[in-house]
């Protein structure tokens, strides 16, 4: 057991359960708010959901005004007309409501105004000092773990890669977690998303920064989306799944939000970054490749991490049940019709060299890893997954 010294670090209030929505204006009051802008994306407000969330603000009192620009994947210079719309508006709060990319997008913009700098000035671990605005974080899809983390990740584009802000100060202030929100998400957003968070979970309980308390949220994390993944995406009205996915999608946020991703991150941000890969669908095709190399570092958590997705039966030995999981996650991602391979997201073979290069850049992930990747161990990992192999008739 670790017994080291750690800080674990959440919300000070996340409320779950269906029509929690409900509680909005009483939260922003508590925190002291009376002009709340609403960061979101132009789908959510398409899809007719803003309205649930201006409801429960207007008959609080709340003033509200809404920046519906944040876009998936983030460019670092999407996030400034927003912060400019906050501090020119004199908002005394902000209201988190979509996705990841809404919801990171967000918790930069509380911090950004009265700063005169960017996001790209902040980049990096605790560069980031002061406190912004409170942020109430209502997500929309059942992926990220946003709302409950310290890190936002944007796109560099200068760099053609993906970078990540990541301090204490970006951790919202309330969570409301209401799986009504996510009946609506299509079949593949529910896929990669759903993925999106069962990675979380496996790479915070296989992270050197693993500790008992991230332990407890991860494994039950794998255990509530392995369960329910399926039926969320084939069955999308099903509530009881949707509840599932959006609880295990939290303790995603909740574990690796403090012990931290490991290398599926660290190669697929290059694959997001130059090729515009949506980072769901980087991660799923990144995961057994990158699991298949880590077993070996620790045996006894993949292990585990089967026994969770119940896949351990008995006489299985410690090396065939951490198979039977990386075995999985193939099976996981082609019942989904995610990627698995670079091919099926066309990035050629001949761009490995450079993937490698912006992956081995990812230090502040790699660290985190459950065994030490150099470069020759990223090139072939990327070779494995390089091409579908062709079926035979």
């Amino acid at each position: 057991m670790d017994t080291k010294p750690r800080t674990f670090l959440a919300p000070r209030t996340i409320v779950t359960g269906v029509g929690c929505v409900g509680q909005l204006g009483a939260q922003i009051r508590h925190l002291g708010g009376s002009r709340a802008l609403i960061v979101t994306d132009a789908g959510v407000c398409a899809a007719g959901m803003l309205e649930r969330v201006e409801t429960p603000l207007a008959e609080a009192g709340i003033e509200t005004g809404v920046f519906e620009g944040s876009v998936p994947e983030p460019p670092m210079s999407s996030v400034l007309e927003a912060a400019t719309m906050a501090e020119d508006g004199g908002y005394d709060c902000i209201v988190a409501f979509g996705g990841g990319s809404a919801m990171d997008t967000a918790k930069m913009v509380a911090v950004l105004p009265g700063t005169g700098k960017t996001v790209e000035d902040y980049v990096g671990v605790d560069v980031l000092d002061h406190p912004g605005l409170p942020v109430v974080a209502i997500p929309t899809t059942a992926g990220t773990g946003s709302e409950v983390t310290k890190v936002a990740i944007f796109a560099n584009e200068k760099l053609n890669v993906k970078q990540g802000v990541s301090s204490a100060h970006l951790v919202p202030e309330v969570a409301l977690i209401d799986p009504e929100f996510t009946v609506s998400c299509p079949p593949h957003v529910s896929a990669a998303s759903g993925i999106d968070a069962l990675i979380h979970n496996i790479e915070a309980f296989t992270s050197v920064n693993a500790t008992p308390i991230t332990d407890m949220y991860a494994l039950k994390g794998v255990e509530l989306i392995s369960r329910s993944i399926r039926t969320a995406v084939f069955q999308g009205d099903n509530l009881e799944a949707r509840y599932d996915m959006a609880l295990g999608a939290l303790y995603g946020g909740l574990s690796f939000g403090n012990a931290g991703v490991t290398a599926v991150h660290a190669l697929s941000y290059p694959i997001g970054g130059r090729f515009h890969v949506p980072h769901g669908d980087a991660n799923t095709l990144m995961l057994p490749w990158v699991m298949q190399h880590n077993m070996l570092g620790c045996l006894d958590r993949f292990g585990a991490i089967a026994a969770a997705m119940g896949l351990t039966r008995n006489g299985a030995t410690q090396r065939e049940a951490a198979q039977r999981a990386v075995d999985e996650m193939k099976l996981l991602a082609a019942d989904l019709d995610l990627p698995m391979y670079l091919s099926d997201v066309g990035i050629p073979a001949n761009a490995i060299e450079d993937l490698a290069d912006g992956a081995m850049g990812q230090t502040r992930l790699l660290v985190n890893n459950p065994r030490t990747l150099t470069r020759d161990d990223v090139v072939a990992i990327y070779n494995a997954c390089a091409r579908r192999p062709v079926e035979r008739s």
